[in-house]
């Protein structure tokens, strides 16, 4: 782009940006004539997708800021009005990241703009309770403002239809167009008095129907260490477990109340190293039963066990696997659903269960939508246990539940380990990892998909691929998607871009049959080798 029509376009910008802070920004780099800083600013625009819209923190319509959360403010009313919705509730959540609540309080104004009813929820507070206010409500949307487990830099938003779940194509699309279609902020008509904000009686149902999640009369006895990660999940995640009349958790102070810095930790995100690091030190002060871990929203949630003389992290697959057989134990009846990178052992737990069992593509837009959906969940610490009620991942009923587990175990002197090691033998080693690249030039992840499709790999780790499937084309109950699916003897291999991060993530998984709980040691030692061989040929054929 020529110095003077970047200028002229970053002044353009300037003039309408209602945000103080992002002006100065603005007008710093438009004066130091920083052009490679401007090109990356206005290169083009952020994409509203179905993962809404995420990104770092910044002036420019490449960065998340008032300008252009009004602007998909917009394009979400002119989308739900094109739908017949003349009139109507959005309600609008956030979390307590930089700029989260000025974000939702300009959705709201712009909602009321539109001749539509906007009310935001109290302060900030976990995405399930947005997910679950929009059905309280009968709301026809809902938004969460919110970037998860993102680098303190990044924000983001998050948008629900009415049945509470995120949004699928075509919506995306059909919202996007919208967004583009806004010329000016000055056509977005915004009321200057303050939104209307909800009183706790949408936090209060939320936690009124996190009893249903447990079994009455069931052991409450297993004590926890709990850590919110610098998040919103601490106070919703104590007053469930007080309700439902668990030890009160031992909380990690140093990352209990929220904190847009996020000062203890490089990524808030239980699956990154380090990031639970305080908690295992808690948890080796107090000795509890279980550790469990809330990304800053709270719609995930971890858990870490003792295994020997120290913790270690449960994987999401194991997790979605013990919920499962909790579930099953209790009687639950309905669809088992899952993303198509999780551990295929929970359609062995659904069939032995003689239960519905379906997969779909990754992420909870597509597993909420799974027809008599009673249980969902993928391998990224993600877990639905009551769609009833939140109709997507929530990290807090999760650790509601997987606490109950926990506590009918020890009433019978076991532990979550030894339900796994049974779930071994019943149906075999379900053993999983992941190769994730993150990279700063997005370039080398389509380079990476390019070299596989061009030159397939015949085989890794000496195991022959059985079979291949380019997931862009789409399958029999699969829309099209960018990934690569790999049937190997034994194993099987899917990767994929990740949505809402620059990385390339390899999702790995092989089955090993165990006859008897003695056989388990050598048959971990095999899965393990398995596993880093297939990463070793994996990388070798991507290039990474």
């Amino acid at each position: 782009m020529q110095d003077d029509a970047l200028i002229a376009q970053a002044q353009a910008w300037l003039a309408e940006d209602p945000d103080p802070d992002t002006r100065e920004e603005l007008a710093r780099l438009i004066d130091a004539g920083d052009h490679a800083e401007l090109t990356a600013r206005f290169s083009g625009t952020l994409q509203f997708g179905t993962a809404g819209l995420r990104g770092e923190l910044g002036a420019g319509p490449m960065r998340m800021n008032r300008s252009v959360v009004i602007r998909a403010a917009a394009g979400l009313a002119a989308y739900l009005k094109k739908q017949g919705h003349t009139d109507g509730l959005v309600v609008i959540g956030y979390d307590a990241r930089h700029k989260s609540r000025d974000f939702a309080e300009d959705t709201a104004a712009v909602m009321t703009g539109a001749g539509l009813r906007a009310a935001v929820l109290p302060r900030p507070l976990p995405t399930p309770v947005l997910a679950f206010a929009i059905r309280h409500l009968n709301a026809l949307a809902g938004v969460e403002v919110t970037a998860s487990h993102n680098p303190p830099r990044d924000n983001g938003y998050k948008v629900y239809l009415g049945d509470g779940s995120q949004i699928v194509p075509p919506a995306d699309a059909e919202i996007a167009a919208e967004i583009e279609a806004v010329a000016s902020l000055a056509t977005v008509p915004r009321p200057t008095e303050g939104p209307l904000t909800l009183d706790d009686g949408v936090l209060d149902a939320y936690l009124a129907r996190t009893d249903a999640v447990l079994a009455k009369g069931s052991p409450r006895t297993a004590r926890t260490v709990y850590t919110a990660m610098h998040g919103v999940g601490k106070d919703t995640l104590l007053a469930a477990f007080a309700r439902a009349g668990f030890p009160t958790p031992d909380l990690v102070t140093e990352q209990a109340d929220p904190d847009p810095e996020f000062p203890t930790v490089a990524f808030p995100n239980p699956e990154e190293p380090g990031a639970m690091d305080l908690a295992f030190a808690k948890a080796r002060e107090t000795d509890p039963d279980l550790v469990i871990a809330n990304d800053p929203d709270a719609d995930r949630c971890a858990a870490a066990v003792k295994d020997g003389a120290d913790w270690r992290m449960l994987r999401g697959d194991e997790v979605g696997a013990l919920l499962a057989a909790h579930l099953v134990r209790r009687g639950a009846t309905g669809t088992f659903a899952e993303s198509i990178v999780s551990s295929s052992l929970l359609g062995r737990i659904a069939e032995k269960a003689g239960l519905p069992h379906v997969e779909t593509l990754t992420g909870f837009k597509w597993i909420a939508r799974a027809e008599g959906l009673r249980y969902g969940y993928e391998e990224a610490l993600g877990y639905c246990v009551d769609p009833d009620g939140v109709r997507d991942k929530d990290g807090i009923t999760a650790a509601l539940l997987l606490t109950e587990l926990a506590s009918e175990l020890k009433e019978e002197n076991r532990t979550l380990l030894d339900l796994l090691d049974d779930l071994a033998v019943e149906h075999g080693l379900h053993a999983t990892d992941q190769l994730s690249v993150r990279v700063q030039d997005l370039s080398l992840i389509a380079a990476a998909m390019r070299r596989l499709r061009d030159q397939p790999p015949t085989e890794l780790a000496g195991l022959r691929i059985t079979r291949t499937e380019d997931l862009t084309e789409g399958t029999d109950t699969l829309p099209p998607t960018d990934g690569l699916r790999y049937t190997l003897d034994g194993a099987r291999v899917i990767v994929r871009p990740s949505g809402t991060e620059p990385k390339l993530k390899c999702y790995l998984e092989v089955v090993i049959p165990v006859a008897t709980k003695a056989d388990l040691p050598a048959a971990r030692t095999k899965a393990t080798t398995l596993l880093d061989d297939i990463k070793r040929d994996l990388s070798r054929s991507a290039g990474i």
